[in-house]
């Protein structure tokens, strides 16, 4: 399924959706779900649904789908930032009384694009920020909310405004910052990272396109191939969505265009020549060790920006009974730790032996780089296990999952970009917890090809299919 670029509503009984893929490449999911909110808005001739909230790592098109959208149905288009935002008259506009007073954002929206029904795209909900000038987020409910926006009241203009005939679409990062009342408002659409398949596609179908218009160079005068393409993909990006690529063909443009300007008439770029095209050096990526090494296990971890893999370092010293945690881990990773250890100490009571005249340090590269989140509990125990027995896990072997302290392996989010990390990586195999099967799904087939994913449900399946105990 590709994404809309038109939807008749003048038909009392169906949507007429035609199918083109001019704008998104990817997404089924997102799109899938976007045209059953357009469908039923046909059918009731009404603007009805929950609010849209797309959830994703930067540059994977969640403020670009909101001008599809629009485009789709015939209507405008407004985008309103909210990033930063710390005063509710931002929104809900400054009374009279006051010097310099104005409407707030979302009349200000309303008037420039001069309709009433709109397509309005509340951008960076999850960076609302909080003050005396009290709470933006909470500005937002009425706004939001289908049972109270019909008579939205602004404080500039002091007179209820019906909001409700307005598509809101809003964009975040990640939904831990969104307060739970503006949370329960919406609808999540998560929006997961493309593969490099995907990136390649994108690249060729829009991307070089629209950095050959902006420079002014024509086709005929500059060549990027395939392969260039895809070395620029593995070895100068580093990111879940494609703005970093965007960068660097935009730079491949730019280094071109002064070539041309200087006589040159036709360029090919290929991956022998392409340092003489982008800037700077390529990124540095963790890849997995070749020798294993016991007490060093490899892991997956979330971040804002896709996924990454992260190595979890575990050493055993002369001390007095210290648990050392270095790395700069949060709150959760830390009694991750707790529970990690006290599972092994149960498991592996001779070989941990008396523990009062050794320090146990934990690290987790890299030290500069906060950690927190509840993913990485199979990965600690399995590195503690490691430590104790001396037995060596394969580096090429990964895992993601949160451990009870009864020994269950508990789900964990972030699947389809922690399994894209592992790829660019080099792992061959991926554990993962067995209640997140269902979230394979989500993930792109090229993806799951490359990579032989095992569910485990306790601590003992993990520890068995690593080697460090017997079935």
């Amino acid at each position: 399924m590709n994404f809309i670029d038109e939807l008749d509503l003048t038909n009392n009984t169906n949507a007429n959706i035609i199918d083109k893929s001019a704008d998104h490449y990817g997404l089924k999911k997102v799109k899938e779900r976007i045209l059953q909110q357009l469908a039923v808005m046909a059918l009731k001739k009404q603007q009805s649904g929950s609010i849209l909230l797309f959830v994703g790592a930067p540059g994977t098109g969640k403020t670009s789908i909101g001008q599809s959208i629009a485009k789709a149905l015939g209507r405008e288009y407004v985008r309103i930032s909210l990033g930063g935002i710390r005063d509710e008259a931002e929104i809900r506009g400054h009374r009279r009384t006051y010097i310099g007073a104005m409407p707030g954002r979302i009349m200000e929206g309303m008037k420039r694009c001069g309709a009433s029904n709109p397509v309005m795209v509340l951008d960076e909900v999850d960076k609302l920020a909080k003050d005396y000038g009290g709470d933006p987020a909470s500005a937002l409910l009425e706004v939001l909310d289908p049972e109270q926006n019909f008579s939205f009241t602004d404080h500039y203009m002091n007179v209820p405004y019906d909001l409700s005939n307005v598509f809101f679409v809003c964009t975040a990062n990640q939904v831990d910052t969104i307060p739970e009342p503006l949370l329960n408002r919406m609808e999540i659409i998560e929006f997961p990272g493309y593969s490099e398949l995907e990136k390649e596609s994108i690249a060729k179908k829009h991307l070089i396109p629209r950095a050959y218009e902006a420079m002014g160079i024509k086709k005929s005068q500059l060549k990027i191939s395939d392969p260039a393409v895809r070395k620029v993909i593995q070895e100068y990006t580093m990111e879940s969505g494609v703005r970093g690529l965007k960068k660097r063909i935009d730079g491949i443009c730019r280094h071109a265009a002064v070539r041309l300007v200087k006589g040159e008439r036709k360029l090919s770029v290929i991956p022998a020549n392409l340092k003489d095209y982008v800037d700077g050096r390529g990124l540095h990526r963790d890849k997995v060790e070749k020798k294993a090494v016991p007490g060093i296990v490899t892991g997956l971890a979330w971040t804002s920006a896709g996924g990454e893999i992260l190595y979890i370092e575990t050493k055993k010293v002369a001390g007095s009974g210290q648990v050392i945690i270095t790395g700069q881990l949060g709150d959760v990773m830390k009694e991750s730790v707790s529970i990690a250890l006290s599972l092994v100490k149960e498991r592996f009571p001779k070989e941990t032996g008396d523990l009062s005249k050794y320090d146990l340090h934990i690290h987790v590269p890299e030290g500069a780089v906060p950690k927190d989140g509840p993913s990485a509990g199979i990965t600690l125990t399995t590195a503690l296990a490691s430590l104790f027995t001396g037995k060596r896990v394969n580096p090429t072997i990964a895992m993601t999952g949160e451990v009870s302290l009864r020994g269950g392996v508990m789900p964990i989010g972030g699947l389809p970009e922690k399994l894209m990390a592992a790829v660019r990586a080099g792992v061959k195999t991926v554990f993962i917890p067995k209640e997140n099967v269902e979230d394979l799904e989500d993930v792109p087939e090229e993806v799951k090809k490359a990579l032989t994913i095992t569910p485990v449900e306790t601590v003992a399946d993990v520890l068995t299919l690593t080697g460090l105990i017997q079935k």
